[in-house]
């Protein structure tokens, strides 16, 4: 029987990979209904039309889809991916960018819909809310290194566990000195993976290891006492779990999400041939080394904000969601993203910080640090 499939920002890089997987194996899933912001119509249309959905949600130009896709249950309005994920399915694959998909999470794990999780903001921003809802392994991981670690943990104790390890690749300016004069085109240049801009230049920056970083506790419940980050270029080792024992599992693959989409939203079963495998015969090297904290401070203010916790972590997301924005339009230069983010994380820390006890707690103070840091680089670029 076919799995059914929703689909949450099918027409980003993870949703449309998702869908050659479809493609690649119609014997195995059925997907019924997809959303994206509909900036992108007429690739939404386009999946819609191929993939026979029911139900399409978007944000923007709802009026052009139904017009495109009669009889064709068209849901609009910010709140669409959220109403969605509520549907009866199998599985709910996230892959929206950004902590608007927290909402959309809760509303998955509500309903007991099984959730691929790409959209790492959800536990970045609200992590105290959703994993005291889910069930276990109701959230499986779709980012590469979390999948690493979920695959890698099988079939052992997590008290045996010395250290979870994730890799970097360090994006395109890890051996590059001088970062005044970054140009968008150059952060936007990744190495060795092709992802959205938003994505990449978090990679750019290392604040998509600092999220992943707080991902990390929450997926896996340790301590970021024992949740390390190391440089590795090659992007071929997605991450490793060190054993109390000194020994080491480590996940290997080219650097494609196509394996840990397919892991996903497959579970507990591995679909052939979903990624290219390693060439064996052929020689090859792989390199480790520390990151450099200073070069990089996100690593060590994603710690900072997750050990802290309570509202920290959203408003630390949600400023850097908001620089980064800057920073594509030319209204920022790179080297001040993540000074303008610890100046946010700073001022309200200082303050007294909220409880976040529902989804409006986390939408309010994020929408205070967004203000703030738009504020913010309003005075600076003045």
């Amino acid at each position: 029987m076919k799995r059914t499939l929703v689909i949450l920002g099918s027409t980003g890089s993870i949703g449309v990979q998702a869908l050659e997987l479809v493609d690649a194996n119609p014997e195995l899933f059925s997907v019924v209904a997809i959303t994206a912001t509909g900036s992108n119509v007429d690739a939404l249309i386009n999946q819609a039309r191929k993939y026979g959905v029911k139900t399409v949600g978007v944000i923007n130009n709802a009026n052009r889809i139904r017009d495109a896709l009669p009889g064709v249950n068209v849901i609009d309005g910010a709140n669409a991916s959220t109403e969605i994920a509520a549907m009866k399915c199998d599985v709910v694959l996230n892959a929206i960018t950004g902590s608007i998909g927290l909402g959309p999470t809760l509303s998955a794990i509500k309903a007991g819909n099984q959730i691929a999780l790409a959209n790492k903001e959800s536990l970045v921003a609200g992590g105290d809310l959703v994993m005291p809802l889910a069930k276990p392994n109701q959230i499986l991981p779709v980012d590469s290194e979390h999948s690493a670690i979920w695959q890698c943990l099988q079939g052992n104790e997590s008290s045996d566990v010395a250290q979870l390890v994730l890799t970097a690749s360090g994006g395109p300016f890890r051996d590059r000195e001088n970062l005044d004069d970054v140009t968008l085109e150059e952060a936007l240049a990744h190495p060795t993976w092709a992802m959205g801009p938003v994505v990449t230049i978090n990679s750019a920056t290392l604040m998509n290891k600092g999220l992943e970083i707080i991902e990390a506790h929450h997926l896996f419940g340790l301590p970021y006492s024992q949740i390390a980050a190391v440089i590795h270029p090659q992007s071929i080792v997605h991450s490793m779990v060190e054993y109390k024992d000194g020994s080491t599992i480590a996940q290997a693959s080219p650097p494609n999400m196509k394996g840990p989409i397919a892991l996903a939203i497959n579970n507990p079963n591995r679909i052939g041939r979903a990624t290219t495998p390693i060439d064996w015969s052929k020689s090859s090297q792989w390199s480790f080394s520390p990151i450099d904290e200073k070069k990089f401070p996100a690593i060590a203010l994603a710690r900072h904000c997750g050990t802290i916790g309570g509202a920290l972590p959203a408003i630390f997301n949600a400023a850097n969601e908001v620089v980064v924005d800057a920073f594509i339009k030319g209204k920022f230069k790179f080297v001040e993203i993540i000074p303008t983010v610890e100046k946010i994380v700073a001022e309200f820390e200082g303050n007294s910080l909220p409880l976040l006890r529902d989804l409006a707690d986390v939408t309010t103070i994020e929408e205070d640090a967004r203000k703030a840091t738009s504020a913010l680089i309003t005075k600076v670029s003045a």
